[in-house]
Parts: structure tokens; sequence; C-alpha cells
């Protein structure tokens, strides 16, 4: 397993960095779209593991909504004069408030199962709410880079990715060595207190790079960002997690080796990614 996910990484990696770093805009932005099918079909399996059709359909509805976006808000119309698109910030508010909604469920779990456990409507829009949000936030960070500086959309992507990482990074291995306090053991019983604590402390390899990057920033806004999006990064992971136990299954999909599926990589960053944009436009644009 461990082989398997040394190799995985090998060629993931430098894939995705390459993706983030030199793809144009509106390349990136297509490319997206069939990273997020693979997850939209991983979805499928949360809301029936058994059936196909269910898992198709959703599959098609995302790709349609998609496809959507890129024809109607294309790349060059993301951000206008300093600010984001209404249809892209429409969306990722919504998705905001979908994770705070997110998290309610998960500190509740397993009786708020019984509000969505057997729907697959309500299991369809959690879907949905998960995946768009999460595009949109790539393709808006990605957009903007501009003619002067053509790394920086990308540079705040990777931010956030490292965030993280970081964050999953830490965990693992505090938990490993320290953990004896269960996080949520309904939801996800390997998880402990002393692991997100030692995630959160992992960030602060984040705060230096920022600092590093940009001295200029102010130091304890860029700390209490960090470690908020280090946070929600936890309630995206643990919000799978529920998702996957109610539905009865281990890995979203088989689609990388040692890894699982896309939906099991990109878990975290699903909440990450609009939270951390929302916070931007706030303090920074």
């Amino acid at each position: 397993m461990l082989k398997h996910r040394i190799i995985t990484a090998v060629w993931l990696i430098p894939l995705v960095m390459g993706a983030i770093f030199f793809f144009p805009v509106e390349y990136f932005s297509w490319a997206l779209v069939a990273v997020f099918l693979i997850a939209a079909k991983e979805w499928g399996r949360i809301i029936d593991k058994r059936c196909n059709i269910t898992q198709w359909s959703f599959t098609l509805t995302i790709g349609i909504l998609l496809v959507a976006l890129n024809l109607f808000v294309p790349s060059d119309e993301v951000w206008f004069k300093g600010h984001l698109h209404p249809i892209f910030l429409a969306i990722m508010v919504i998705g905001a408030c979908w994770w705070a909604i997110s998290l309610l469920f998960i500190l509740s779990y397993p009786k708020s199962s019984t509000l969505w456990a057997k729907s697959h409507m309500f299991k369809s829009m959690f879907g949905q709410l998960t995946l768009i949000p999460c595009f949109t936030a790539l393709v808006a960070l990605k957009a903007l880079s501009s003619q002067a500086d053509p790394y920086y959309g990308g540079t705040l992507v990777f931010l956030v990715m490292l965030t993280v990482w970081a964050t999953d990074s830490g965990a693992y291995f505090a938990g490993k060595t320290l953990g004896k306090h269960k996080l949520m053991p309904n939801v996800s019983p390997a998880k402990t207190v002393e692991g997100l604590i030692g995630g959160l402390l992992t960030t602060m390899i984040v705060v230096a790079v920022v600092m590093l990057l940009s001295p200029e920033q102010e130091l304890g806004l860029v700390i209490v960002v960090t470690l908020f999006v280090a946070l929600v990064s936890a309630v995206g992971d643990l919000s799978e997690s529920m998702f996957k136990r109610v539905a009865d299954i281990k890995d979203s999909g088989t689609i990388l080796p040692g890894h699982g599926g896309v939906l099991d990589r990109i878990d975290s960053l699903t909440a990450a990614l609009p939270v951390f944009t929302l916070i931007y436009i706030a303090f920074w644009m």
C-alpha cells in the first residue's frame, strides 16, 4: 500500500503543480471539468452504491452545470475591476453556508443522518454543494494571475493545498504518536484531538512560506486565516467520512492506487478553497 501511495504521488504531484502554475486559466477550467466529473461519479456511489443509473445521472448533472459555468462565465470575465463575477460569488457564499450546515450534521451525527440518509435528493444536493463551489474557487483563484505576475493565482491555490497537506500530515503523525482522545468517534474513529492540534501546529509552515514570499503581510492575520482554513479543511474531511460511513464504503474510488478516489484526495479542499477565496476577497481585494 505504501509503495502504491508513493508511486502515485510521484507522478500526480508534478501533474497537479504543472496545471496550477503553467496551464492558462482557460485551459485549466476545462481540465478541471474532467477531474470533477470523476469526483462526481464517486459521489454517485455515496448516493447509491448499487445503482449505476443514479451515479451516472448525478455525474451528468454536475457535468452540465460545470460546462455551463465555463460557457457563461469565461475565464477573462471571472474578475472585473477587482470584483468577482456575481455568479461565482453567489456560488461560493452558498458553499460556505453549506459547510456551516455540514458541521452541524457532523456534530449531531448519527442523529442527523435520519434526515437525509435515505434521500437520494438530499445526498445529490449535498454533492452539488460540495463540488461546485470548490470548482468555482479553483477557477477564481487561478484567474487572479496576470501578465505582470502569471504565477500569482497558482501560488494562492498552492498555498491552500499546502495548508491542507500540512494539516493532514501533521494530524496523521501527531495522531499516530500522541493520539489518545477521539475527535469524532462516530464519524471517523481514527481521528484524535491530539492529531487535530498537531495538524494545526504544522500549518505554521504555511505561515512561514507566506511571510517569506510576502513579508509585508500582517503576521497575526496570516496566522488566524491559516488556522481557520485548516479547521475548515478538517470539516471537509469529516463530512466525506460521514457520508461514506452512511453509504458503507471505505474509499470513494480506486482511480488513484494507494490513495483511493479523487474525492478522497480533494475532500478537505472542497471546504477549504471556497472559504479561503471568500476570506481573500474580504481582506486582500
